[in-house]
């Protein structure tokens, strides 16, 4: 059974930094390319950053230059170096593990403060 766990989430004023954390327990990880989603209150889960199974990574233009995505393949985790934080990117992050299929964990909760 594929578990993923985010932390790392928590309450930072406007311009503060936070690094957000998943790991997956699971065979393969290596194998599936990871992405980063965020659900701010009463609207759709958007997708943040993310980073296939060959390293190339990709972010929605919000976060482009103030976001890093990572992945460490031996410790089976994901990460995601937010700065510059704004209060628009509240929110709920989940962490996502794609290939034929798609497992979420069950997020971490983010708010910045103006």
């Amino acid at each position: 059974q594929v578990q993923l766990v985010e932390s790392g989430g928590g309450l930072v004023p406007a311009g503060g930094s936070l690094r957000l954390s998943c790991v997956a327990s699971m065979f393969g990880f290596d194998l599936y390319g990871t992405r980063w989603y965020r659900q701010a209150p009463g609207k759709q889960r958007l997708l943040v950053a993310s980073i296939n199974l060959n390293g190339t990574v990709a972010y929605a233009d919000s976060v482009k230059d103030r976001f890093v995505i990572s992945r460490d393949n031996a410790k089976n985790s994901l990460y995601l170096q937010m700065s510059s934080l704004k209060p628009e990117d509240t929110g709920v992050y989940f962490c996502n593990v794609y290939r034929n299929v798609e497992f979420w964990g069950q997020g971490t909760q983010v708010t910045v403060s103006s």
